[in-house]
């Protein structure tokens, strides 16, 4: 039997601040608590159909794990990504091109409340679907 992979299910950011990191989540980019499990100090987010699981937990000293987190966002208007992001006192990088799951399309990049870096990525320029 084969199988092939189709999407990211779910990521998991170990955060100091999890009711902050939850705040900042719901309010900057608009995800949703799907699920709460208090007993290990775990909260499920809903990322349109993948999840982002926000885990109370210190992070470990020496270089992170992760080099960005990318969430795939339609429409790209970076005005409205910048306007969003500007009351958690966050500012974006400039537009730029890059590759990702649909091909090459705009993206920008800023850091989370606890520094995970996070790209935002448009619909790619091209009609090409992988």
């Amino acid at each position: 039997m084969t199988f092939h992979v189709e999407r990211i299910d779910h990521v998991v950011l170990r955060v100091r601040d999890p009711a902050g990191m939850v705040r900042f989540y719901e309010q900057a980019l608009g995800f949703k608590v799907e699920r709460r499990l208090d007993r290990i100090g775990l909260v499920l987010m809903r990322a349109g159909a993948s999840l982002l699981d926000l885990i109370a937990a210190e992070r470990a000293e020496g270089p992170p794990n992760m080099d960005h987190l990318c969430f795939r966002v339609e429409p790209f208007d970076r005005d409205a990504i910048a306007a969003r992001l500007a009351p958690f006192d966050i500012s974006v990088g400039e537009t730029v091109e890059r590759y990702g799951a649909e091909g090459n399309g705009p993206s920008v990049y800023f850091n989370d409340p606890e520094g995970n870096q996070i790209e935002l990525k448009g619909p790619s320029s091209s009609d090409v679907v992988r």
